[in-house]
């Protein structure tokens, strides 16, 4: 069994990379702003499922396919920026209407899609898995793929919980913003925000 030292080293490692800013909460937190908690929760699990699916890949060693493939790397990396620009010019452009995801017949299910989405395509969730996790895995302890598996769920039951609490925090913002002006202004500077995101990402995933 991977020892108690490792599993607590590797969740404090887990915390840190988390809550450091990066695409996962800049959409969830614009997300809640505009719809609620419960489209964010809806996002947070999508979330979950994306990281959960680079987990099971990295088991697999498909994590490292794509780490060592130029193009597949590249195309992960662009397709999360052009994503997270998407997101940032529809918050935008619907930010100063207070009933917009209503008219727009979207609810929690096109929430989880987005937030699948845009973990499945941040190359950054890809690799940590490859990165950072392996250094965690002890292989004298042999079952690589089980410990990979276990710490996974550690990384995701953790990303879970700081995104849930994320979404809450944007959430009571939301309820405590009864002005619509008001509303309008925090969501085109969260939209603004996830253009920078979209900068950061490109540059600092570059190679």
């Amino acid at each position: 069994m991977i020892t108690l030292s490792t599993l607590l080293a590797f969740a404090a490692t887990c915390a840190l990379i988390e809550i450091t800013p990066g695409p996962n909460m800049a959409y969830l937190a614009a997300l809640s702003l505009a719809r609620g908690w419960r489209a964010g929760l809806a996002g947070v699990a999508g979330v979950a499922l994306g990281l959960s699916v680079y987990g099971v890949a990295a088991s697999l060693g498909v994590a490292t396919v794509i780490e060592n493939s130029k193009f597949l790397y590249e195309a992960l990396r662009w397709g999360g920026v052009v994503y997270l620009l998407w997101l940032a010019w529809d918050a935008w452009r619907t930010a100063g209407d207070i009933n917009a995801a209503s008219a727009r017949g979207e609810d929690e299910a096109s929430a989880f899609r987005r937030g699948l989405i845009t973990n499945l395509l941040n190359p950054k969730a890809g690799v940590f898995y490859v990165a950072i996790l392996p250094e965690f895995v002890t292989p004298a302890l042999g079952q690589i793929a089980l410990q990979t598996l276990t710490l996974s769920a550690i990384y995701v039951a953790i990303a879970t919980l700081i995104h849930a609490l994320i979404v809450l925090s944007a959430s009571r913002m939301r309820t405590l913003l009864n002005d619509p002006s008001s509303v309008t202004i925090v969501r085109r500077i969260l939209a603004v925000t996830l253009v920078g995101v979209a900068v950061w990402l490109a540059g600092s995933t570059a190679r």
